[in-house]
């Protein structure tokens, strides 16, 4: 019993796993509302990839976001004030939800204000 054990185990870790790959979908969409498309990604492509393009000046602003499957995984980003842009991936399926760390990051920031703002308040009367 437990050599069979054993066998069964050495089989399942030496087992190639079906590649599955699943990542969300859009071309030059001007938000992420637009890429909610999905694709189940070729044998060789290991990422889901947003690309974020983004300029403002004045009044006027826009934004481009591309996301879908690579191959590579070109992480980079540059922000010159009036313009932005970044390449983020990763490595599991439908993981590609949104390319902006940096507002998640400011969630967090308003939260710990608006609680702050509550204490001060509370104190105060």
């Amino acid at each position: 019993m437990k050599a069979f054990l054993l066998t069964l185990l050495v089989a399942v870790l030496c087992a190639e796993q079906a590649h599955s790959l699943m990542c969300f979908t859009c071309k030059d969409a001007s938000s992420n509302w637009e890429c909610l498309g999905s694709t189940i990604c070729q044998s060789d492509e290991n990422y889901c990839v947003t690309t974020y393009l983004g300029a403002g000046i004045g009044g006027h602003s826009g934004q481009s976001i591309n996301k879908g499957c690579a191959s590579v995984c070109p992480n980079s980003g540059i922000n010159i004030g009036i313009a932005a842009a970044s390449v983020s991936c990763c490595s599991s399926s439908l993981c590609n939800t949104s390319g902006a760390t940096s507002v998640k990051v400011s969630y967090s920031v308003l939260a710990m204000a608006i609680l702050a703002s509550f204490v001060y308040l509370r104190a105060g009367l």
